[in-house]
C-alpha cells in the first residue's frame, strides 16, 4: 500500500524545535502533508497525561506518520552522572518515545497502516565516554523499534529507526572543535551528514520503502566495532 492521498495524512513530528524536526516538516509539506511539529511546550512526551491530551485535540484518525525525533543529552562520566540526569536523559528519549507510539499503534492498527520511525544516535552502536545515558537510551530505543516492529507488522505497520549522523544543528552547537575534528577522522569519507539530506532520507523511507520494517538505518561513513 502507498500514502495516494497525502493531504488525509496526517504526521506527528516530535521535538519541534530542533532543527531536523524543522527540517523534516518543511519537506513533508512540500509534499502535501498535514503536519503535526509540537515543541516541548506543546507535547511533553515525558508526561502521559501531555501525550493523552496531545492526541485526542490534535492528532486524528488519518494520522499516517510518527517520527519520534525529541531527544536531549547531558554528557558526564559514570561516576559523576546523578541518577536525575540518568533519569532525565531516559524519560524523553526513550519513555517519550514509547508513550507516543503506543496512542499511534491504537490508530495504526485499526487502520492496517502506519509508520513509525524512531530517531536514533551512532552513539547507540559506538558507546562514547561521557554518553552513558544518552547511548544507553537510543540503543534502547532500537530495541523498542525492532519489538514494536514484530509485534505490529501483520497489521501492516512499519516501524523503523534512524541514526542520522553528526549534523551542524542546535543539538551538536556546544561541541568543542577538536572534538568535532576528531569525530570528523571516524568518518570514512571525512564529511559530515545534514539535516536536508537526513530529510530527504526519511522522506523516502516513509514512501518508497514500503516492505522494509524493524531495520535501522545509518547515514553517514562511521564503522562500528560492534555493529
Amino acid at each position: 500500500m502507498t500514502y495516494k492521498n497525502k493531504e488525509s495524512s496526517q504526521v506527528l513530528i516530535t521535538g519541534g524545535l530542533g532543527d531536523l524536526a524543522k527540517e523534516m516538516a518543511a519537506n513533508l509539506r512540500d509534499q502535501g502533508y498535514e503536519v503535526l511539529c509540537p515543541d516541548k511546550y506543546e507535547l511533553d512526551v515525558t508526561d502521559g497525561e501531555s501525550v493523552d491530551a496531545f492526541f485526542k485535540s490534535k492528532v486524528t484518525r488519518d494520522l499516517g506518520l510518527l517520527i519520534n525525533n525529541a531527544g536531549i543529552k547531558d554528557d558526564e562520566i559514570s561516576l559523576k552522572m546523578t541518577p536525575e540526569s540518568w533519569d532525565k536523559v531516559m524519560n524523553v528519549n526513550l519513555r517519550g518515545a514509547f508513550l507516543c507510539s503506543k496512542l499511534a499503534l491504537k490508530i495504526f492498527l485499526k487502520n492496517r497502516l502506519g509508520h513509525i520511525i524512531n530517531i536514533g544516535s551512532y552513539s547507540s552502536l559506538s558507546g562514547p565516554k561521557g554518553q552513558t545515558n544518552y547511548s544507553s537510551s537510543k540503543a534502547a530505543l532500537i530495541g523498542l523499534t525492532k519489538s514494536l516492529a514484530l509485534e505490529s507488522g501483520k497489521r501492516n505497520v512499519r516501524v523503523n529507526c534512524v541514526l542520522p549522523g553528526w549534523m551542524e544543528t542546535k543539538f551538536t552547537a556546544d561541541v568543542k572543535e577538536d572534538a568535532k575534528n576528531r569525530s570528523l577522522e571516524e568518518h570514512a569519507l571525512r564529511v559530515f551528514n545534514n539535516k536536508e539530506s537526513a530529510a530527504e532520507f526519511i522522506l523516502f523511507l516513509h514512501e518508497k520503502m514500503m516492505s522494509v520494517s524493524g531495520q535501522v538505518f545509518q547515514l553517514d561513513s562511521r564503522i562500528s566495532q560492534w555493529n
